[in-house]
């Protein structure tokens, strides 16, 4: 079954140092953007992490230090890659808890403002689990009825992710509506203020998710504690974070 689009939605995947949304960088990006009239356009780049990949993680997606040293950093290509996202909705696999949180904070380092606060997000893990609760590799199988070749290489994921989605449509017309808007609330796995999932919305209101606030409106946290906004703008939380919680400081200025 074909999407049914109302502006372009762009598959993502990366492959990175690790996963720490504030220390770790892509090592490569690869993107399937797909338009509402059919066409398919494909961007992908090996990065630059300027820091070393750990010998486990090069296990998992085989990219060496050697295969990027004389690719583009990540701030060299970030222009290319914000035009070509732009008036995207996104999808991935296991894309809202990993890639995108990833790549905002890339593009945060690189001095670019990616606005995602209108944009839907479809992640293909959370629909497979939620409905046929495993990997993409297995929901290729199971779902396309092939086998994935050339597993944790971006470009091989993206494509798979593409062709699972359209598969999990045809085989669940009665869960699934061929809607971007349904797809994003069917795959999220709740109301967070930012990609790194540290608040979340109650009621409209923004509560921490973690540490000694946790569960407290963060408005109330910072009049009952005003230092607490000065430690988590000095220590190591990802920028997305950050932007969001000088967000919240500056309306409460108003």
């Amino acid at each position: 079954m074909d999407l049914k689009l109302k502006r372009p939605l762009a598959f993502v995947d990366l492959e990175t140092t690790g996963t720490n949304f504030a220390k770790d960088r892509i090592v490569e990006i690869a993107v399937l953007k797909l338009m509402p009239d059919g066409n398919v356009h494909e961007k992908q780049t090996r990065v630059n992490p300027m820091m070393p990949i750990p010998p486990q993680v090069i296990a998992i997606h085989g990219i060496t230090d050697e295969d990027v040293k004389d690719a583009p950093t990540f701030e060299q290509i970030a222009k290319q890659y914000f035009i070509f996202l732009d008036e995207c909705d996104l999808a991935g696999f296991n894309s809202t808890r990993f890639d995108f949180p990833i790549l905002l904070e890339e593009f945060h380092r690189a001095g670019v403002i990616f606005d995602v606060s209108n944009r839907k997000f479809v992640d293909v893990q959370r629909i497979y689990h939620t409905l046929e609760p495993r990997n993409l590799a297995a929901a290729y199988k199971y779902y396309c009825e092939k086998e994935l070749v050339g597993a944790h290489g971006a470009m091989a994921d993206v494509k798979a992710t593409y062709e699972v989605l359209k598969s999990q449509l045809d085989r669940y017309p009665q869960a699934l509506k061929n809607d971007i808007d349904f797809l994003h609330e069917f795959s999220k796995d709740g109301d967070y203020v930012d990609l790194g999932k540290r608040m979340y919305y109650e009621n409209n209101i923004e509560m921490f998710n973690f540490g000694k606030h946790k569960g407290k409106a963060v408005t109330d946290v910072f009049v009952a504690e005003p230092s607490y906004y000065d430690w988590l703008l000095k220590s190591e939380f990802p920028l997305d974070f950050k932007e969001k919680i000088k967000g919240i400081k500056q309306r409460m200025k108003k």
